[in-house]
């Protein structure tokens, strides 16, 4: 169950390896079934990111992923919509700087939800994580195609970031099994990705693969 012990104690550890969904990726697929094959394959983490459905779409995607990550015991988050979040009985949600701010979101939840926050500065994080939120994404690490208007994060300024703030920062943007070695001692907790779970041909062999690979530089 989580709850703020949990979120305190263990909420690191979880961040390893962070799957953000994308039903365009999984065409034809029922995206819940998707998703337990990424948890299967070692995804400790699981956000719901669709921005091609209507609230109510996302909502009933919600529900159905959440009775999967409950299962496994994984937590589970919605991406911007905190109305959705309450409603689902996700496990919380991440907010991009755009979104509703990190305290407003916390007064709604309460304090055992979890907040996540993207940060693309040191200056970003640290306000973030004094508002209230449990985790960052701090990115893009490399160049990504499914976030059009994403910039590129230097990864000596997102080393700045890991080392700045006393919560988990896992890296966002383009990252791959290839490229994903270019992060080893930057101080990340993990790895928050898209293509190269859900783009995969086989999503559960595509998430052990890069599972391994984090066990190896994640500490």
């Amino acid at each position: 169950m989580i709850n703020r012990e949990y979120i305190d104690n263990n909420l690191k550890k979880d961040m390893v390896l962070y799957a953000v969904t994308d039903s365009n990726l999984s065409a034809g697929k029922k995206l819940e079934k998707e998703v337990e094959k990424a948890i299967r394959g070692g995804a400790t983490f699981i956000q719901l990111r669709e921005k091609n459905l209507d609230a109510e779409g996302i909502y009933e995607e919600a529900v159905r992923i959440k009775e999967v990550c409950n299962r496994y015991n994984v937590p589970f988050v919605i991406n911007d919509n905190v109305e959705i979040a309450v409603k689902s009985g996700a496990d919380g949600v991440h907010l991009g700087q755009n979104d509703m701010e990190v305290d407003k979101a916390r007064k709604i939840l309460g304090p055992d939800k979890i907040i996540g926050a993207s940060a693309h500065s040191v200056v970003e994080a640290v306000q973030a994580m004094n508002a209230g939120a449990d985790y960052l994404g701090a990115g893009a690490v490399f160049t990504t195609g499914t976030k059009k208007d994403a910039g590129s994060l230097p990864h000596e300024t997102f080393k700045a970031i890991c080392e700045a703030v006393s919560i988990p920062v896992v890296a966002i943007g383009g990252v791959t099994y290839d490229n994903v070695l270019q992060l080893k001692e930057t101080g990340m907790s993990g790895v928050a990705v898209v293509s190269a779970i859900f783009g995969a041909d086989d999503v559960c062999v595509a998430t052990q693969k890069l599972r391994k690979r984090l066990d190896d530089i994640v500490k």
